[in-house]
């Protein structure tokens, strides 16, 4: 298998295999900190029974990433990205312990929503700065590779440690909810832990950037902060290439997210039980479960088919699968349509994301990553968010519609007519000068 053959080889890269213990230590924590606000009824938009419902939950999770993401995403170019590694998984600890005081001390709702908030926020960011390092420890020629394989395994991480998460809990006995959370939230704070033990194996250069500024005055930098992501928005487009992946990524997850709105409601109405919300989840579960299928079947084939052509390339067709996947759903809304274009978009979406990643990393410089992967980050949850309210304002309660679906196909073919005339060699552009501390 291709997946097993590029984990073997890049293996032998120690920085590499330094990051992987770090990442599947963060991201196994992540699975088990999922389990635990899941159980305390933290934003589970599964509970919700209508599009309108699940798209205020989604807007409430992922906006304030989208607005805090741009202030913090920038230092990444400037701190040196191990470091963040380290603290960012240990303020994440300190987090899960002020959640599981909040429970046991039933402190406001309120309280429980900013702390889960924050926590969340911290991992998007040390996920951003994983990927803003990775050109720095894998040759150019392996960087297809490695992006399919850390973020397989990162996902693959996250499964464990939410089943892990979902026997700690099983064997609690007679525990309500809070006691059920504090179970799995405990196991992810000793996942972080952990994950901040194994950024110490990670030289502190190792990741980038090269010229970081280590002492701030974060009250000064707002400003800076914001003329620096304006430049890196005018460097991606100058550049061309990573421009054009970033829209194509920003407009193929907003089509999947209406999927994912719909998958929801159908599971209650087709698959599950719409009286019974547990069999409902529980139905759901199995639409994700042949979803991680997809993902998986993209990390083992990308490097494979995908090296023998241009990234470009293997975008198109990937925008082509996800599109014969909702032609299944224009077809029928029975469990196997949606099953089986679970795993075909699923696909189809992992696919073109390890060659976006792939496109950006390349033809972005080093001191411009962070600030790429950070706009990278605010695209994907603005495409996120506004598939749930489109999903909102146009689906049924059912979660149904052929309309729906068929419009949704046609524009998968739309966005895969106008990437197809975007650029396939990067333009030169101008690197706006380092950062400096702005003068006190």
């Amino acid at each position: 298998m291709s997946l097993v053959s590029d984990v073997r080889r890049l293996w032998h890269l120690s920085g590499f295999r330094r990051l992987t213990y770090a990442r599947l230590l963060s991201q196994g924590g992540d699975g088990m900190f999922q389990v635990g606000i899941a159980a305390a009824f933290f934003f589970d938009p599964t509970n919700a029974t209508s599009p309108e419902s699940i798209a205020a939950g989604f807007a409430v999770l992922l906006a304030p990433f989208t607005i805090v993401g741009p202030f913090v995403g920038p230092l990444i170019d400037r701190w040196q990205r191990q470091r963040i590694l380290l603290v960012g998984n240990l303020v994440r600890l300190a987090l899960v312990v002020g959640i599981c005081v909040a429970l046991i001390a039933n402190w406001p709702l309120w309280s429980l929503y900013v702390l889960a908030l924050l926590a969340l926020s911290v991992n998007r960011f040390l996920l951003a700065a994983m990927t803003a390092g990775l050109p720095r420890i894998v040759p150019r020629d392996d960087l297809l590779a490695a992006n399919s394989v850390l973020p397989t395994l990162g996902t693959i991480a996250a499964a464990v440690g939410g089943a892990v998460g979902g026997i700690v809990t099983f064997f609690v006995p007679n525990a309500s909810d809070a006691g059920l959370a504090f179970t799995a939230l405990a196991a992810s704070a000793v996942a972080f832990g952990l994950a901040s033990w194994a950024a110490t194996l990670i030289g502190r250069t190792d990741l980038g950037p090269e010229n970081p500024l280590e002492r701030l005055d974060l009250g000064k930098q707002v400003k800076a902060l914001t003329r620096e992501l304006a430049d890196g928005v005018r460097y991606l487009y100058q550049r061309r290439t990573p421009f054009h992946a970033l829209g194509v990524m920003s407009a193929q997850r907003l089509l999947y997210g209406m999927l994912f709105v719909s998958s929801i409601l159908i599971s209650r109405h087709a698959l599950g039980d719409p009286d019974h919300p547990e069999q409902a989840l529980g139905a759901f579960t199995i639409v994700v479960a042949f979803a991680a299928v997809g993902f998986g079947l993209a990390a083992v084939l990308t490097p494979t088919i995908g090296a023998r052509m241009e990234r470009q390339t293997w975008i198109l067709l990937c925008l082509g699968i996800g599109a014969g996947a909702q032609l299944i759903l224009v077809i029928s809304s029975e469990p196997w349509a949606l099953l089986s274009s679970a795993v075909i978009v699923s696909f189809a979406v992992q696919g073109a994301k390890i060659a976006v990643d792939t496109i950006v990393q390349r033809d972005t410089e080093d001191e411009m990553r962070g600030r790429a992967f950070t706009l990278y980050d605010m695209a994907f949850n603005v495409a996120f968010i506004s598939s749930a309210v489109i999903a909102g304002l146009t689906l049924p309660d059912t979660g149904y519609s052929r309309t729906a679906m068929a419009v949704v196909m046609v524009m998968y073919v739309v966005v895969g007519l106008i990437y197809a005339r975007a650029p396939r060699v990067p333009a030169p552009a101008t690197t706006p000068t380092p950062a400096q501390p702005p003068p006190n």
